[in-house]
């Protein structure tokens, strides 16, 4: 699958531009991580497109992402792709073995915290975004509160990196997208 077809899936089934915009901002996490590793990017890619792509359909833990699995499928989606969406989530007990299942773990909620925060700035930017300023609304536990520390920080460590290391290697990415992630704001140089 290309990404253009993965991105049309995505459009098919997403009307909120916010979850469209998550999963933009996993893909990007995602390539760049494929980059990193030396791994496929297209693929990467779709994963990361993909994975929440049922979420308006199916929002309960009892279906997502299982029950998207077999339209994906029927769609001619690779079993590694599949594969890697359903291990994405804790519930589906489906062990992360793969470097892409693992990234996508890593990369899925600490996408929607660093939205958080970037949005929080004056430039409401990612394109200024420092890990020292992610450092500090990590700490306040009020802010994104539905983006569990705790497993961000089990998602890193699963996947083998420091977590700040993490948290810049998302921002880099997240920044190769912003405009597509509604996350230029009002920065100027």
């Amino acid at each position: 699958m290309t990404r253009e077809e993965a991105l049309a899936i995505v459009r098919e089934h997403v009307k909120n531009e916010g979850l469209v915009r998550h999963m933009l901002a996993v893909e990007a996490a995602m390539a760049f991580y494929a980059e990193k590793l030396g791994e496929d990017v297209e693929t990467w890619r779709v994963v990361g497109l993909l994975h929440d792509y049922d979420w308006e359909i199916h929002p309960t833990l009892e279906e997502h992402p299982q029950a998207g699995i077999a339209y994906l499928r029927e769609r001619g989606v690779d079993e590694t792709i599949l594969r890697a969406i359903l291990s994405h989530a804790d519930h589906t007990n489906t062990p992360r073995q793969t470097h892409m299942e693992k990234a996508l773990y890593a990369c899925d909620e600490i996408t929607g915290f660093l939205t958080a925060v970037a949005l929080v700035r004056p430039s409401r930017s990612i394109l200024d975004l420092e890990v020292s300023s992610a450092r500090k609304k990590w700490k306040d536990r009020a802010f994104a509160a539905g983006a569990s520390r705790e497993d961000i920080e089990r998602s890193a460590e699963e996947f083998g990196i420091d977590i700040w290391e993490h948290v810049g290697n998302v921002i880099t990415a997240m920044r190769r997208a912003a405009p597509d992630l509604g996350l230029v704001g009002n920065f100027q140089q």
